[in-house]
């Protein structure tokens, strides 16, 4: 074969291949030097993954502990000593404390989630000078006292005031363990 009868690839063959050498832009490697940063939120998860969370932990955890709640409801209170009686018995108790109590404390989450979140919008620690955690103590009262609103103003008093009085506990637990507040959830 003769070096004339030789033809030259003369690039017809589609899109030239890419330059390999530089990082792709596509796969969030840039030329530039500088670092790209993250926009962060100091405060947190957003209102709606914090409701979503807390309501399916408080439902999850109310339904377990109002089933064991049923379960001995059940055994102790069957009409009958016959197996099938108190099978019934047991079933019927579970399902009835079981999601009774889901859904109460699903709803309290929730309702927790949304004052906090509010008042976290609103910036509330602001208005309050040295009282540390006023997000979660406003939370906690209005709370109580949303859920029990329809018993009337005394029982939403008293409600409000249990809700203020857990998160005080709460807040004296982990600074008596020397966490900051929420840093556990």
């Amino acid at each position: 074969m003769q070096s004339s009868d030789r033809r030259e690839f003369e690039g017809d063959a589609g899109a030239p291949l890419p330059d390999f050498s530089a990082p792709s832009p596509a796969l969030g490697v840039s030329v530039n030097k500088q670092p790209d940063y993250l926009d962060y939120d100091q405060k947190g998860r957003g209102i709606v993954v914090t409701m979503f969370a807390n309501s399916g932990v408080a439902y999850l955890l109310g339904s377990c502990f109002g089933g064991l709640y049923g379960l001995q409801e059940g055994i102790s209170k069957s009409p009958s000593s016959r197996f099938r009686v108190q099978v019934n018995s047991v079933l019927n108790h579970c399902g009835r404390h079981g999601s009774r109590w889901g859904n109460a404390l699903g709803v309290v989450a929730i309702l927790y989630s949304l004052y906090e979140g509010g008042a976290d919008h609103f910036d509330l620690d602001s208005y309050t000078g040295p009282i540390q955690p006023a997000a979660p103590a406003f939370a906690g009262f209005m709370t109580g006292a949303t859920f029990y609103s329809g018993a009337g103003p005394r029982a939403a008093l008293l409600a409000g005031s249990i809700g203020l009085g857990a998160v005080g506990v709460t807040y004296a637990g982990y600074t008596a363990l020397g966490m900051p507040y929420g840093s556990r959830g």
